[in-house]
This record gives C-alpha cells, sequence and structure tokens, in this order.
C-alpha cells in the first residue's frame, strides 16, 4: 500500500519557540549584566579619581608647586619628564591635575554632605507637616533658587573669602533648595502610605515617623539625586575658581589650571586642555555612575 504524503518525515528538526524558558532566562541574564556595564565604568572612573586625590603625594611626578626654570611652556613629554607639559612658571602640568583632582573631589562631595545634611530634614519636615511651617521653608526655598546655582555660590563665596572651606559652604548652600524640594515631594508621597497612617495611629510621634520610616523609604532616590550632584558641584567649583574665587593660587585645582592657561590658549592649548579634560570626565562619570544607580534601584526602569 502506498504511504500518505501527509506525515511527518523522520528527523525534521522543530524551531525553538521565541518563548522557550532556557533562551529566556539568557536574553534576562544578558540585559541584567548589560545594566550593570554603566555603573560598573562611571565607578570605576570615581574610583581612580579618589585614588589620584588620596594617593596625591605618592604619584605625582613633582610638587605641584615646583618651578622649573628649564622648561617653561614645554609641550606635553618635555625633556622626557613633564608628561602633560609645564605652565608659565615652569611647572609640571601632571603633578597639579593630580593635586587639583583632590580640591575637586573634597568640593564635590563635602558639598553635596553640606545641602544633603541641611536639606533633606528641612524638605521631609515640610512635607510630612504642611502648613505654615511648609509655606515658611518652601518660600525660604523659593528664594534661594531665584538665583542659578553658580551666581548663587558667586556671591555667598564673595562674601566669605576665597578658600576650600568657604567654597564647600557656597556650593552646599547654593545645592540645598534642591535637597528641600526633592525631600518635600518624597515626603508628601510616602506619609499617604498605609503603614504610615498605620504607625500614626499606634501612636507613632512625628519625629519617629519621619526618622523610621518617611527617610528611610526615600533615602535610595535621594542617594541617586546626590550622586548627579557631585557633578554640578565640581562644575561649580572649577567656575569659581576661573572667575578667582576659587581656592587662591598656587593652590592647584582645575579652575585654577584653566583660568591661568587662557592667555595662552592660542600657542600653549594643552595648558587649558588636560584641565578641561579633567572636569569633563570626572562630570561624566558621576553622572554615569548616577543615571545607573537610578536605574538599579527604582523597580519600574528596571525592565525585568
Amino acid at each position: 500500500m502506498a504511504t500518505t504524503g501527509n506525515t511527518a518525515t523522520a528527523g525534521t528538526r522543530v524551531k525553538p519557540s521565541a518563548f522557550d524558558s532556557e533562551a529566556w532566562q539568557r536574553r534576562l541574564s544578558g540585559r541584567r549584566h548589560r545594566r550593570y556595564i554603566p555603573i560598573a565604568a562611571g565607578m570605576l572612573m570615581v574610583v581612580l579619581m579618589l585614588v589620584c586625590a588620596v594617593l596625591a603625594p605618592l604619584i605625582s611626578p613633582f610638587s605641584p608647586s615646583a618651578q622649573f626654570s628649564d622648561f617653561v611652556l614645554q609641550g606635553p613629554g618635555a625633556g622626557g619628564r613633564h608628561l602633560l607639559g609645564t605652565d608659565e612658571f615652569g611647572r609640571d602640568l601632571l603633578s597639579r591635575v593630580i593635586w587639583g583632582t583632590r580640591v575637586s573631589l573634597q568640593v564635590g562631595l563635602g558639598a553635596v554632605v553640606v545641602g544633603f545634611l541641611v536639606g533633606v530634614p528641612l524638605g521631609i519636615l515640610a512635607g510630612y507637616k504642611g502648613g505654615g511651617t511648609e509655606a515658611t521653608i518652601m518660600r525660604c526655598t523659593d528664594m534661594l533658587l531665584a538665583f542659578p546655582t553658580l551666581l548663587l555660590a558667586l556671591i555667598i563665596v564673595t562674601a566669605l573669602g576665597g578658600s576650600l572651606l568657604n567654597e564647600i559652604i557656597a556650593i552646599g548652600v547654593a545645592l540645598t533648595p534642591n535637597f528641600v524640594r526633592l525631600a518635600r515631594s518624597m515626603a508628601l508621597t510616602i506619609k499617604e502610605n498605609d503603614y504610615i497612617m498605620a504607625a500614626r495611629a499606634l501612636g507613632g510621634t512625628p519625629l519617629r515617623l519621619m526618622v523610621r520610616h518617611i527617610f528611610p523609604n526615600a533615602v535610595s532616590t535621594l542617594v541617586v539625586i546626590a550622586t548627579l550632584y557631585i557633578a554640578n558641584a565640581i562644575r561649580t567649583e572649577a567656575g569659581l575658581s576661573f572667575l578667582g574665587l576659587g581656592v587662591p593660587p598656587p593652590t592647584a585645582s582645575w579652575g585654577n589650571i584653566l583660568s591661568e592657561g587662557r592667555q595662552f590658549i592660542k600657542c600653549c592649548p594643552w595648558l587649558t586642555t588636560f584641565s578641561g579634560l579633567s572636569i569633563m570626565l570626572a562630570v561624566l562619570s558621576f553622572n554615569i555612575m548616577g543615571d545607573a544607580l537610578r536605574d538599579l534601584l527604582d523597580p519600574r526602569l528596571r525592565g525585568d
């Protein structure tokens, strides 16, 4: 008898389904690993900057204020000793850039800590209490927000005088309104949750509710925003130093190096190039790390 033609041919391969469990797990794992690449790259650059700042006395070839009269305004690789060249006083540019990392990170981290410690408690208090307390805090915040960050920091540091501590205070105060508004908006959302109402019904005091419940649930977002503001603080510090209102010369900072090299920018562009690249990389690394932390900590952005 003849066999029917609609029978399946032996050995025919069945194409795996797009929703095969193993293939799906591999794709999901690949997405998760790719999500960690930006945060790893950002953290690597941040760690390298921290190492440069902490070990500046050990890894810098020369003292940032040492002058070599035979190597004035020499280009990169001058004499085999100055890898990035020298400035108008014969100072090694690589050493000054390395020491400038310490100043920039001190100001960036210190200013964000000041803004965080002052702004977050005020914002949570305003969001939780409401009424006249919220109105008073927010109107003061709006007054500070009327000034751009750089302009407000410039006004404060002009009144206090140029120094490292005054720069930290000035930039920290300029960043405080941003933390106040963010913390207030989060407190307004969190305080309406059922567990906050239950804790209030059980006799929880306002201070306990703010410290034990509202702040812990807002801290992850606040830390991510603080990471992004570090980049803003570094950029503001460079602007103040460029205008001559930052740390006084001959202290090495990226803004000071830019300011001193601008008059030689046509004949000696390396004086501004390397300090400008340092600022760009610092801001980029903290922005990348902040964005990656946001994607990692926010379940709505994970894409699982």
